[in-house]
């Protein structure tokens, strides 16, 4: 559900901000992040695929952009919030924060370069509260190979730590998969993969499946959104989700719409934030000017 961090663009670093996003952020990002955190609860699986990095198409700049969380019946239960800076020429941080109506917290940080293809250097994913079954702190490092993960069943369970080392495919994109998705060439499909933490790190394969055309509404306009299908290949391991974590969701799915044109930009993300939670609905959000009423206008006087 699952940069995640990540949104959209091909146009200066200082653009303009647009929906809560600059022009570039309201490309390339949003759950790109999110996406990232969907694999951690599942267990392993052996890559059998050439890690195949995907090209840069759009090059990421800053970005500070605003999200909101809701569940598939609709309500708000939870606020997001992505800054994203360029460090040096082609490395990128990036920071995704979901607050949640009920104290949790995601919080899921990203440094990736850049240089022709894209590259996951760095990443981190804390989950905590009601709103995850799994309590979990998670930090990969390519650069020195190692993995180090804090987990806990529960806010009241007992802490366990695991460190130890990792090879990361060189298309490995844990919070990045939306930016991943945003540099595809139009209505086309790839695989890529992800690290899962269980808590021994495992590499997931994973499509980003090109679904259809989706129409949408931008203000009064209607528009055409790309829709992709997020399929982690679990069936060697199914078994071990009806014996171990039981049945998944009756609404299980990882949703992903993307604005179908020549520059591309996210709509809407729905999936879960955690293998077992529950399915949320995840979208753009602008900021607005409060404006004051007469009696508050008065007292401020």
């Amino acid at each position: 559900m699952l940069k995640t961090c990540n949104p959209w663009r091909s146009c200066s670093v200082n653009s303009a901000c647009t929906n809560g996003f600059t022009t570039e952020s309201a490309r390339a990002w949003v759950p790109s992040c999110i996406a990232g955190a969907l694999f951690f609860a599942i267990a392993m699986i052996t890559c059998d695929a050439a890690a195949v990095p995907v090209a840069v198409r759009f090059p990421e700049g800053i970005t500070h952009g605003f999200l909101l969380v809701r569940s598939m019946a609709g309500d708000v239960i939870g606020q997001g919030e992505l800054t994203q800076i360029v460090k040096q020429e082609d490395l990128v941080e990036s920071s995704l924060v979901f607050t949640f109506t009920d104290g949790s917290l995601h919080e899921e940080h990203v440094a990736f370069s850049q240089q022709r293809v894209f590259t996951l250097i760095r990443y981190q994913l804390i989950q905590r509260g009601t709103s995850f079954p799994k309590q979990i702190d998670v930090v990969m490092d390519r650069g020195t190979s190692t993995y180090r993960v804090r987990s806990s069943d529960g806010e009241n369970g007992k802490d366990e730590v695991l460190t130890g080392d990792v090879d990361v495919p060189k298309d490995a994109y844990n919070g990045m998969l939306i930016t991943a998705l945003l540099n595809l060439p139009k209505g086309a499909s790839e695989t890529v993969h992800v690290i899962a933490f269980s808590p021994e790190p495992s590499v997931i394969k994973l499509e980003l499946a090109f679904i259809g055309e989706h129409a949408i509404r931008i203000g009064d306009h209607s528009r055409k959104a790309l829709r992709y299908a997020f399929k982690p290949d679990i069936g060697p391991i199914r078994k071990f989700f009806g014996q171990v974590l039981g049945k998944l969701p009756a609404d299980f799915h990882y949703d992903c719409y993307i604005l179908g044109d020549e520059v591309p930009a996210f709509v809407q993300f729905e999936g879960p934030l955690q293998l077992m939670g529950p399915t949320l609905r995840i979208e753009l959000i602008s900021p607005r000017v409060h404006v004051s009423t007469g009696n508050e206008k008065h007292a401020s006087r």
